[in-house]
């Protein structure tokens, strides 16, 4: 049995990864960590016109109807170049339209979703880091939704967002609506700004029930994708520098510590590469397995992840722990995927929960 990717996805990555080196490099990344909204409307557009945007919308709706292991290997190439774009949330709400969503409003949404016409993205989190399902509290009483929500991707900028509800519940919210009020929150990337959402009598469309849980187990997915990206970012990174870094005469990459450290880094992250993979793979085609597979991916790659981004830092020394070095970029995204979501924590009492442990 073949376990490589296929032709088709390794150029999928390859044309992402090129586009995105080419438009969005380091200098680009920390305009866009120091502008005002975060938000990079020509980079997105231009990876809307690549076709992301509706990657996962199916065929009949304007999209390519790929799977989730294609969209979490776009968010590989996205979180290896720390790419300031809003591919998470929109994703994630075009999945909640496609698994949930009735005719008439997959009809309305998606072909506008995979146009770009529309950025979707979702509401999830809750005060007291509440992101699971059956810990959402907000009301969704007949066709208005009332309460709050935390840590929405993209927020103000998006058209549509999938609201998470009281009993696991999803909901479709036109953001042209009256009644959403967004406040900007504290986000360690700045890439990916994040916002409280407060809505009051809002109109809303609810999905078929069990979506929700979806979606969750989905976010878990993209989330060590990006994550892993991150990380093999940061393992290039500590060893250019300490290839380049000059101590005593010599290269550091020639010290026995340094070399030791960097291979055990390389080894921390490198073989997680299967745990997003079959995450994916199980996401689409072994239901059974999904949620355990997500679990674990994301509570072991991001944790990873993190490990990588600390000893990236230390290789990098006193310069690491600046805003000038370049290696703190990645840091925060690694951190981002580590917390959005839930913690590895979380997840790893759901994988116990969900082995009967």
């Amino acid at each position: 049995m073949d376990f490589s990717l296929s032709e088709e996805q390794e150029l999928l990555q390859d044309t992402v990864r090129s586009y995105t080196a080419n438009e969005c490099p380091p200098p680009r990344v920390r305009e866009v960590f120091d502008g005002e909204s975060g938000h990079d409307a020509d980079l997105w557009k231009g990876l809307v016109e690549m076709g992301l945007a509706g990657l996962a919308v199916p065929e009949a709706h304007g999209g390519a109807g790929l799977g989730l292991l294609d969209s979490a290997l776009v968010c590989e190439v996205l979180g290896a170049g720390a790419v300031p774009a809003p591919f998470l949330g929109h994703t994630l709400a075009v999945l909640a339209l496609r698994l949930g969503g009735s005719a008439p409003q997959q009809e309305r949404w998606l072909p506008a979703l995979a146009s770009g016409d529309r950025l979707g993205t979702v509401a999830l989190g809750e005060a007291g880091g509440a992101w699971a399902p059956e810990e959402w509290t907000l009301s969704l009483q007949g066709e208005r939704a009332d309460g709050a929500k935390t840590r929405v991707p993209a927020g103000p900028e998006a058209g549509l967002v999938v609201v998470g509800g009281a009993g696991g519940a999803l909901g479709l919210v036109d953001a042209s609506a009256g009644g959403l009020r967004w406040s900007a929150e504290d986000s360690l990337d700045r890439g990916r700004r994040l916002y409280a959402l407060e809505l009051e009598e809002v109109p809303i469309e609810t999905l078929a029930p069990g979506t929700g849980a979806r979606v969750r187990d989905a976010a878990l997915v993209l989330l060590a994708a990006d994550a892993f990206g991150a990380g093999t970012r940061l393992v290039r990174m500590a060893v250019d520098y300490a290839q380049a870094r000059q101590q005593f005469g010599q290269p550091i990459a020639a010290f026995q510590a340094v070399k030791h450290q960097l291979a055990n880094m390389a080894l921390d992250i490198d073989p997680t590469r299967g745990l997003f993979w079959y995450a994916a793979h199980a996401f689409d085609h072994l239901p059974e397995e999904s949620a355990r597979a997500a679990a674990l991916a994301k509570a072991h790659i991001t944790d990873r992840a993190m490990q990588v981004a600390r000893d990236a830092i230390e290789i990098h020394g006193g310069i690491g722990m600046t805003w000038e070095c370049d290696a703190q970029i990645w840091f925060k995204r690694a951190l981002f995927d580590r917390q959005w979501a839930g913690t590895p924590d979380t997840h790893r009492a759901r994988l116990a929960d969900l082995g009967g442990w």
